[in-house]
């Protein structure tokens, strides 16, 4: 018996890796707040646990944050009438540090001697635990537990005289991925961590300047995709336009490379690239590094449906929807037992009986991490009667975790950091299962291969290798190697 068989599969968790956060901000639109919940929308898909809305109208900051949805918080016109103000930011959560309480939920303000100070996050910071006892030392009073609170001390307790040196002077004590907008009663200001992992956008709306996680939320207010932040960059817009400043010199940028594989939303343009495209090409990589015969190739819903589409091109095999999805899925008054756990993927999943049965088929999936839901749907598709079920991943292995972001399990729970491909395949029961090599899905994103000694991405979950130091992992090791003291009865006192 493996792990895997004593692991449950929760109705709403379905084993993928969570989206972190989106962020979004709008400066000098008489709706600056109607535009920011539009944006938050479109960028739903990257947290679900909560979402905030700050404004600011001349005199004063105006706020709202609810857990939920974005169309549960923000739908009533009272709660938007209060919002005034022609400049906004906001923000939906998915909680990477920190626990699902309203406190955590983000944006986070405080009053400094220059005036109001709110501040959105997208990320992760890999050196939170040791800045937050120094700044607890210094008599700095947190409010939460989220790791972005660090930075608003940081600002706090800076000698700069402006907020945009206090802001980089804090940036400059931190580590990790960030991008971040904050807003001031004068300004907005964006910045990307120096090896930009995380995305960000700049926008514009006629005489208007957006800030994004993601460029699809541009399209929701018709507003115009200008160009991707740069990695390191800090952007100020205020009632002059834009500046921008470079305060971190010039590093070669980290992205993300699964931002491109499964978070970002397809119809989003991140550095230069078109996410659909990405996943297209991946698919058609993927094809050729891992052909199988098959009648059709049958995407996983939602997120494996671009890469099966350029799978089933590249190997002329029919794509067909062999599962459909059911996206009026939400929370249940049914207690989870273990079950109702075990039906819990077909609440999302089922199976396309009738073109399945019989049938020699390539489920085509983004990920494995678990692998809890994926021995589901093999199962699903054998009840359905499929003759042969053959899985190919569009991304390679999952075997370490992420700091920058991302929830990700720790690595003994990681199905790939366990097991071989083929231990894998036995485990989730499919007659093969096959994942892109690390070079073909850098040739799929549009360079030649892997630079071993320069990553062009952030690809540590597939490979191990991290971007930055990881000073709260190793400090939490470091605490995990001290020996405990024993009890005072043993020690015979």
């Amino acid at each position: 018996m493996t792990d895997l068989d004593h692991m449950t599969t929760n109705p709403f968790d379905d084993d993928k890796l969570h989206e972190e956060c989106g962020v979004f901000g709008i400066y000098g639109h008489k709706e600056a707040a109607a535009h920011v919940a539009l944006g938050l929308h479109a960028l739903q898909h990257r947290g679900q646990e909560a979402c905030g809305i700050f404004s600011y109208d001349g005199q004063q900051f105006h706020s709202h944050k609810g857990m939920g949805l974005v169309g549960d918080n923000f739908s009533d016109q009272a709660v938007m009438a209060q919002l005034k103000g022609n400049a906004s930011i906001g923000h939906v959560r998915y909680a990477t540090t920190g626990g699902t309480v309203l406190r955590n939920v983000q944006p986070l303000f405080a009053e400094f001697e220059f005036g109001g100070f709110c501040i959105a996050h997208n990320g992760n910071l890999t050196n939170t635990q040791a800045v937050r006892r120094t700044l607890v030392r210094r008599g700095c009073i947190f409010q939460s537990d989220m790791d972005t609170e660090v930075i608003v001390h940081l600002v706090a307790v800076s000698l700069y005289a402006n907020v945009e040196d206090r802001l980089i002077d804090a940036l400059r004590q931190i580590e990790g991925a960030y991008s971040l907008v904050a807003m001031t009663k004068d300004a907005m200001i964006g910045v990307r961590d120096p090896f930009g992992v995380r995305p960000l956008a700049l926008g514009k709306l006629d005489e208007t300047y957006i800030l994004s996680s993601e460029s699809c939320a541009f399209d929701i207010i018709g507003a115009e995709f200008v160009r991707d932040v740069d990695p390191g960059e800090v952007i100020i817009i205020d009632k002059n336009g834009v500046r921008s400043i470079k305060p971190f010199g010039n590093t070669a940028g980290r992205f993300c490379v699964f931002e491109y594989i499964y978070f970002a939303r397809p119809d989003s343009q991140i550095e230069d690239r078109s996410v659909y495209g990405v996943r297209k090409a991946i698919g058609a990589e993927l094809a050729r590094e891992s052909g199988v015969d098959a009648d059709m190739v049958v995407p996983v819903p939602d997120s494996g449906v671009p890469s099966a589409i350029g799978y089933a091109a590249e190997a002329k095999i029919a794509f067909e929807l062999g599962i459909i999805r059911n996206h009026y899925v939400g929370r249940t008054f049914i207690e989870p037992t273990q079950e109702i756990r075990h039906l819990g993927v077909r609440m999302k999943h089922n199976a396309n009986l009738n073109e399945v049965k019989g049938k020699r088929i390539i489920l085509v999936d983004d990920s494995i991490v678990r692998g809890t839901t994926s021995k589901k749907i093999v199962e699903m598709m054998r009840q359905a009667g499929a003759a042969e079920v053959h899985m190919r991943i569009s991304s390679p292995p999952t075997a370490w975790p992420c700091f920058y972001g991302i929830d990700t399990p720790k690595r003994e729970k990681l199905l790939a950091g366990q097991y071989t491909i083929d231990e894998m395949a036995e485990i989730i029961g499919a007659d093969s299962l096959g994942f892109i090599s690390i070079d073909g899905m850098y040739r799929a994103v549009g360079e030649a291969k892997r630079n071993n000694d320069a990553p062009q991405f952030c690809d540590a979950c597939f490979t191990g290798e991290y971007p930055t130091r990881l000073q709260d992992r190793d400090d939490d090791l470091s605490d995990e190697r001290q020996p405990t003291l024993p009890l005072l009865a043993e020690q015979g006192k």
